[in-house]
């Protein structure tokens, strides 16, 4: 599912226009990075939570040339399925 189609998605769940749906999705995703620009987190019962991890510098390797190279330390973000999601995909009928 990419974008448009879960704002489709969304319009016809809860009765809005599709501009309506993808202002709420486009608010939602601002608040989430907002959020964790700060340093915080954002828990979702039953869906999940995000939240930012901080990743030390580290060496590796260029695949082409072999030569070694410094990665700088960086934060990334994550997210954590939550338990009703994750029996949600599990119970799937595949």
């Amino acid at each position: 599912m990419n974008k448009k189609e879960l704002v489709t998605s969304i319009a016809e769940k809860v009765g809005l226009s599709k501009i309506q749906a993808g202002l709420v999705i486009d608010a939602f995703i601002s608040s989430v990075i907002a959020t964790l620009k700060e340093g915080g987190s954002v828990r979702i019962p039953g869906f999940g939570s995000f939240e930012v991890m901080r990743r030390e510098a580290s060496k590796g390797v260029n695949p082409l040339t072999r030569e070694v190279i410094d990665i700088p330390a960086r934060n990334v973000p994550k997210f954590k399925p939550g338990n009703f999601l994750k029996e949600s995909v599990n119970n799937a009928e595949t």
